[in-house]
């Protein structure tokens, strides 16, 4: 418990403070947060100033039965005690605490993430849109961007900058479904990049959340509040509207998107129901995804191109581009991994709720940046569609607490 109280200007010294029924006077204050602290050896003094806000903090707690009955003096034994430690409102904690972080810092770590992960996520954009304009082959696209992670991962295990998870069979086992749907997702949303404009994916990639609750409803059984389905009706009509409205328009981008809503959903699904109480951290779980992903990959994208094409695209390529080209390629690939591995180190920190408000509001930096970068000619109604969806899907975001 952290309580704040103003006294006139006084110093306290001593080993310890330590409150006792017989020996002080009970003084109840509202509880706000509980904050543990290790406690100090008896033999290291301290000296406490309560010339500005004095905030007391539990360290240790006696063997002094229930809060209701402090205030008899029965319930109160010799050994029963509270032991406390105090500092100034301009303090972050108490002094010789156990360094836990403090709400403050918590709220910066997360803010970090959250700017990490947009940004990141606005460059890939850009340069697998760059890539796909050039070099119209996604099925190599997406091998590249696994790929890449991939082996960025494994140089970091063997050089030990990571620490390399901890894994068995069983944990491959509840993995493959994940990265099954993770393929089929991702490999979708690169096809619809590569018909259509990056805006237009992720317009009709905000209404992931209504694939989510007709999937949750109708295959796996679930009910939700009534709140969450009238959500659901902005996030269709929105992007129905931007893509009745869209002036370049392709049924195979518009397709890819879908597929790639319906399988990430999936993939959420899987996640829950087979991860759960794997000690896998948010980086090295995705790093064992990107790699299970690209096993299941590879094979298909050869299948589906194959290396003669690839070959002749790319000569294509860098004889129209020149030896930029190489580099958006190294940089789609290394920006597709940073920007989920930083997303997926948000989760371990935040509420799935937290993570669906900083996705859509991912989804906007996206969609504008986009648009101004390629100049993507947009109408205002396709616009006005765009933002009736994403502001459902913040609605249902809300709705969903």
């Amino acid at each position: 418990m952290i309580s704040s109280l103003r006294q006139p200007s006084i110093s306290i010294s001593g080993s310890d403070v330590v409150l006792r029924n017989r020996h002080a006077t009970l003084i109840q204050l509202r509880p706000q947060s509980f904050s543990p602290f290790s406690s100090r050896e008896k033999s290291q003094r301290s000296v406490v100033s309560t010339k500005k806000p004095l905030h007391l903090a539990c360290l240790g707690v006696g063997n002094f039965g229930s809060v209701k009955n402090f205030e008899s003096e029965a319930s109160f034994g010799q050994s029963d005690l509270v032991k406390c430690g105090a500092y100034e409102a301009d303090r972050s904690e108490v002094e010789g605490g156990d360094g836990t972080p403090s709400e403050a810092a918590k709220k910066v770590k997360i803010g970090i993430y959250f700017a990490t992960w947009w940004a990141l996520n606005v460059v890939f954009n850009i340069y697998n849109k760059k890539v796909l304009n050039a070099y119209p082959y996604p099925w190599l696209t997406s091998t590249l961007s696994l790929a890449c992670g991939s082996l960025m991962m494994l140089i970091s295990w063997a050089t030990r900058i990571a620490e390399a998870p901890k894994t068995d069979l069983e944990f491959w086992k509840t993995l493959f479904p994940v990265a099954v749907a993770h393929t089929i997702g991702h490999v979708a949303a690169t096809v619809s990049m590569s018909k259509v404009a990056v805006s237009f994916t992720h317009i009709i990639k905000s209404g992931e959340p209504a694939f989510s609750v007709l999937v949750s409803r109708f295959i796996l059984g679930e009910t939700f509040p009534v709140p969450v389905y009238l959500s659901l009706l902005p996030i269709i009509g929105g992007c129905a509207l931007a893509a009745v409205t869209e002036l370049n328009f392709n049924m195979i981008g518009f397709m890819g998107a879908m597929i790639s809503n319906l399988a990430f959903v999936f993939r959420n699904i899987f996640s829950k129901k087979g991860m759960k109480g794997k000690s896998v951290s948010g980086m090295n779980y995705y790093a064992c995804l990107s790699i299970l992903s690209l096993a299941i990959l590879t094979p298909f994208a050869i299948a589906v191109e194959g290396p003669a094409m690839w070959a002749a695209g790319w000569q294509t390529a860098l004889s129209e581009i020149g030896p930029q080209f190489i580099w958006w390629v190294a940089a789609q690939s290394i920006f597709y991994h940073l920007y989920n591995q930083v997303s997926y180190m948000s989760l371990d920190e935040i509420s799935p709720l937290t993570f669906s408000i900083g996705n859509t509001m991912k989804r906007i930096s996206v969609i504008v940046s986009s648009i101004i970068i390629f100049h993507t000619p947009i109408q205002p109604v396709n616009a006005l569609g765009a933002a009736i969806a994403v502001f459902g899907t913040f609605l249902y975001s809300q709705a969903k607490q």
